[in-house]
């Protein structure tokens, strides 16, 4: 009964209107929607071919292969480099909605092609759980000084490698006495890409 009305009103048709085209009177439309009377399988085939719609959609019931997707919305801290780093945007500017599954602090959006290794490409969403640390080979965002970029991280007893995904760029190289100006913003854990 709710799903009816709800794709009657998502189709912009009245009462007055569906029930002229089914030639019932108003009420009987009525009476549908709240779940006092049944609609005969004929009528109801006719409404969903009236509204553009298949039975399904107005009885509410979906496959069994198809899933309801939760979304929530992301903060967008800005756009980072995985090229060279760039001075990074402090605040969000925005958000982004996407799946609640995935457990992420922020996002941000990737400015060059450093990453596309790790099918991370210009233009792109990616979504980071803040933390101050990562283990060796896991991509995070990283801010040396006002700086950021996003790269995979490999850590020794004297320094931090921050490698790019692309031969094309030489790895940064930060010794550990140069440690102080760099800190990790947060583990890259998915992104969003559009199809091109």
């Amino acid at each position: 009964m709710n799903n009816l009305k709800a794709v009657r009103e998502s189709k912009g048709v009245s009462q007055l209107e569906l029930a002229k085209y089914l030639d019932v009177t108003q009420g009987a439309i009525s009476s549908w929607e709240v779940g006092r009377n049944a609609i005969d399988s004929t009528l109801l085939t006719r409404i969903a071919e009236y509204l553009d719609v298949t039975v399904d959609q107005i009885l509410g019931v979906y496959p069994s292969n198809v899933y309801p997707i939760t979304t929530r919305k992301f903060p967008m801290l800005g756009e980072i480099a995985v090229g060279e780093p760039i001075t990074m945007v402090e605040g969000f500017e925005s958000y982004v909605e996407a799946g609640a599954d995935i457990h992420a602090d922020f996002c941000i959006k990737i400015k060059g092609d450093s990453m596309i290794g790790a099918r991370i490409k210009d233009g792109d969403i990616v979504f980071i759980r803040q933390q101050p640390d990562v283990a060796n080979g896991q991509i995070a965002a990283v801010a040396i000084e006002d700086e950021a970029t996003l790269k995979r991280v490999y850590k020794t007893n004297s320094t931090i490698i921050l490698n790019a995904e692309n031969p094309a760029y030489e790895p940064i190289v930060i010794h550990r006495g140069q440690t102080d100006n760099i800190r990790i913003l947060g583990l890259a854990i998915a992104f969003q890409s559009e199809v091109k």
